[in-house]
């Protein structure tokens, strides 16, 4: 049984395997040349997370939902290269906003480089990503415009924080459809619109793309306080040293309105002092991994990841709805 694509995913069926592969080598061929310049440092710069490696999850579901067409169109592949760059250029973006120093397991750009070159990086992928998208169409070109606006929409909502009155978890959950829903539901959609599959099929295929999106970010929020930085490739407890509330800070903060204990009260407290402090970091990433917060995070993250599964229903049983449905469990897996 070969191994393929991100968190060990295993293909059974082995003409699936191989177009997977085949795919997939393609789309790694297609990021180095759009992240080449003339100009030497920009070429160093640009590839900098590309060669860094990465899950590559954006184009492996390009790949699997383009099993439910012609998994050669032409489109396809470019298609797939598209999603990995706005989603790299993203991570150019963040790493700024963060200010974290760690991304993929290397240096990330802005502590390398400096801010400006981050940011400056970050748009050059997003123009080589449009000058891709000019070749697949009008369509193309609005489905993504839409998703970026609201994978911006959502990062903005984020940092804004929720209306007076507004559930926060609620809101929270929003801004994860978003900012990583928007885009995994881009990248299946544009696998099976690409492949020439039914209309049908496309909009099954977009629904589970943004169920998972919102888990595997669950997923990352969980990993965020639970993991070290071997294990996740980043800098454990950004988001605490931000002061990002993400889900497991949500739950905890819910809790402690509720119910009044002088321990969440005592860890709400720490959250709200100065993290970066690394004394006081450490302490409150202590806190947070053996809170019940965490492991309600962790039961938020599967009832998304068995959402998506469910979206699938659908479907022909494939090979690629199996591999579909497998991306859920390792979803699952990765938030312990």
């Amino acid at each position: 049984m070969t191994v393929v694509g991100p968190f060990g995913l295993s293909v059974r069926d082995q003409a699936l395997e191989a177009d997977v592969q085949a795919g997939m080598a393609a789309v790694e061929e297609g990021l180095l040349a759009a992240t080449k310049s003339e100009v030497p440092f920009i070429t160093g710069a640009a590839q900098h997370l590309v060669r860094a490696g990465g899950k590559r999850f954006r184009p492996l579901l390009v790949m699997l939902a383009a099993q439910f067409g012609d998994p050669y169109a032409p489109g396809v592949v470019p298609s797939a290269v598209v999603v990995e760059l706005t989603h790299l250029a993203t991570l150019y973006h963040d790493d700024v906003m963060d200010e974290a120093e760690v991304r993929r397991g290397v240096d990330s750009a802005n502590s390398r480089w400096g801010n400006s070159v981050a940011v400056l990086t970050g748009d050059f992928l997003f123009a080589r990503a449009s000058h891709i998208l000019a070749d697949l169409g009008p369509e193309a070109v609005r489905i993504q415009a839409e998703a970026f606006e609201r994978l911006v929409t959502g990062q903005i909502l984020e940092t804004a924080g929720p209306r007076d009155g507004r559930d926060p978890v609620e809101h929270y959950l929003d801004v994860l459809s978003g900012k990583t829903g928007s885009l995994m539901a881009v990248a299946c959609r544009f696998g099976a619109m690409m492949s020439g599959a039914d209309e049908t099929v496309v909009d099954v295929l977009t629904q589970y793309g943004e169920r998972l999106g919102v888990a595997f970010q669950l997923a990352d929020d969980v990993l965020d306080i639970a993991s070290d930085s071997h294990e996740s490739g980043k800098t454990p407890g950004t988001d605490l040293r931000e002061g990002i509330a993400t889900l497991p800070v949500l739950h905890l903060r819910e809790r402690a309105e509720r119910l009044g204990l002088p321990e969440d009260l005592a860890l709400c407290a720490l959250l709200d002092s100065d993290l970066t402090d690394d004394a006081r970091h450490a302490e409150a990433l202590a806190g947070l991994r053996v809170h019940p917060a965490l492991e309600q995070a962790r039961r938020d993250t599967i009832r998304y990841a068995e959402d998506a599964r469910a979206a699938l229903a659908p479907l022909p049983e494939c090979g690629a709805r199996a591999s579909l449905m497998e991306l859920c469990d390792a979803v699952v897996h990765r938030a312990g």
